[in-house]
């Protein structure tokens, strides 16, 4: 139990009639989640919350392990009128312990306020990223045909880009491309080669862009055109900071700086190092 006397909370285990609750705190704080990334959380990680004697889910956060010894923290959310109570601070901890309990080394994406929160925990910083965020308007005219080598992917390529995936990232996360491209909205796209890929899912403030893996910045850059090609609307982003190119790139696209983010590992330092054929991840939320 935890609130107070007058107004109890319960820890509870998220289920599938609690994706509304979820849905409002994280709309509440302005983030980019939908019912689909949700039911993500329930039904193939640890979703839990803090619930009012009403039923309102007033707290939450969410673990998934992936292939690879990893489990990923996030959606650490809570309901204005219930902040600064120990409530995130205790769920975090139930996640962390529930992690290494598993033998899983816990990972997060930071933002600058939470930074410090979880280094007090133990957590140590890695590299820093950014999200950012632009908009396509629709074209005058139809598109020219791409000439870039670039087509389009879809759930036939799924083995192809879960391997290219594991590859550039160390960790398997099948089922989590699985259900990317099990939404009717997600688009995909790789070169001729294979030798990289671009998701596209739709959030609900902007298409989340990424994950975005390539042989090198000029095949990102690539991909990232054919998207925007096929694109239209608010288009949100998370690139590490170390591809200053492709920010140059970006800014030059018409896309700025929206938020800056930092990954954090309670344990392993290979996961604190950015791979070298990553460019764009999947969100804070899934790494």
């Amino acid at each position: 139990m935890a609130g107070s006397d007058a107004n109890p909370l319960t820890l509870v285990g998220l289920v599938a009639g609690d994706v509304d609750g979820g849905l409002a705190l994280s709309g509440g704080a302005g983030w980019n989640q939908t019912a689909d990334d949700w039911s993500l959380f329930i039904e193939q990680g640890h979703a839990i919350g803090f619930r009012t004697a009403s039923g309102t889910l007033v707290a939450t956060a969410a673990a998934i392990v992936y292939g690879g010894g990893l489990g990923w923290i996030s959606m650490v959310l809570v309901a204005h009128d219930w902040r600064h109570r120990g409530l995130a601070s205790l769920l975090l901890e139930t996640c962390v312990k529930r992690l290494q309990a598993m033998h899983v080394t816990p990972v997060l994406d930071a933002t600058p306020a939470g930074e410090p929160v979880y280094r007090h925990l133990g957590f140590r910083s890695g590299f820093a990223l950014e999200r950012w965020q632009g908009f396509v308007a629709p074209p005058a005219v139809a598109p020219p045909p791409a000439t870039d080598g670039v087509r389009a992917a879809g759930p036939a390529d799924l083995e192809a880009i879960a391997a290219l995936d594991q590859s550039a990232n160390g960790l398997s996360r099948r089922s989590l491309l699985q259900n990317f491209f099990a939404r009717h909205d997600t688009r995909a796209w790789m070169p001729a080669d294979g030798s990289g890929f671009l998701v596209a899912r739709a959030g609900s403030r902007a298409t989340q862009l990424g994950p975005l893996v390539a042989r090198d910045v000029a095949g990102a850059i690539a991909l990232l055109s054919a998207a925007l090609r096929a694109l239209v609307g608010p288009i949100f982003l998370d690139v590490p900071k170390r591809w200053a190119e492709l920010a140059t790139w970006l800014e030059g696209a018409g896309f700025v700086r929206q938020r800056p983010y930092v990954r954090m590992s309670l344990g392993s330092a290979a996961t604190l190092e950015c791979g070298e054929r990553s460019f764009v991840l999947a969100g804070p939320e899934f790494g």
